[in-house]
């Protein structure tokens, strides 16, 4: 009888243990599912809304006021990231290599470690003559769902994105082995469907409020 109280306990035990580890279980996977897709956001071959953001001395710009004839690069990028600051001279290239082709560069900072004051110095310091807005509340970091400073996504003409992810491949310019970015301009230029649409962006997180 001893022996048949002590099986008894022995399975109510397992029986408990079973319940709580199922628990346990649930309860992860509901922060898991709850956390954001970092894979969400404007899909290739989506059309980008217009939105309007303020540049460095608080005037407001829309995508449409801002976008080239024949299309249009945003850039999420920083003040203070290496990364980013390594792709200064490039950012800037890009946007003087393509303006009179009709590709206009767009810069955003979604950093709320970075005020708009920052920007505006950072911009005069390193030479940036394209157009830099501030992302209050990275409200337009989020609905690209990017990550990384720098981060490029190209619309054509229509508004259309057609590549997403990082400028080149290396941080060091004497590393590089391919320009994704650059390659997709010229065959967004030449008619033909970019080959690689997206390459995965790296640098610093976007510091979110």
């Amino acid at each position: 009888m001893k022996k048949l109280s002590t099986v008894a306990i022995l399975l109510a035990l397992s029986f408990a243990f079973a319940a709580l580890a199922l628990w346990a279980t649930n309860f992860a996977l509901s922060f898991a599912f709850a956390a954001p897709d970092a894979n969400a956001g404007v899909a290739i071959g989506a059309v980008v809304p217009d939105f309007t953001l303020p540049d460095a001395d608080g005037k407001e710009h829309t995508l449409a006021s801002l976008k080239g004839k024949a299309g249009t690069v945003i850039i999420f990028m920083a003040t203070q990231c290496p990364i980013s600051n390594a792709y200064n001279e490039r950012m800037q290239k890009l946007a003087d290599d393509y303006r009179a082709k009709g590709f206009n560069v767009v810069g955003i900072n979604s950093n709320s470690t970075e005020p708009a004051a920052e920007v505006k110095s950072h911009a005069a310091e390193k030479g940036l003559t394209f157009a830099i807005l501030k992302d209050p509340n990275n409200k337009i970091a989020d609905r690209f769902s990017a990550q990384a400073t720098p981060e490029a996504y190209l619309l054509d003409a229509s508004g259309r994105l057609v590549y997403h992810g990082r400028i080149d491949s290396a941080r060091y310019g004497y590393l590089i082995t391919s320009t994704e970015l650059r390659d997709a301009i010229e065959a967004t230029l030449a008619g033909k469907p970019v080959e690689k649409a997206e390459a995965k962006a790296f640098g610093c997180s976007i510091k979110r409020g």
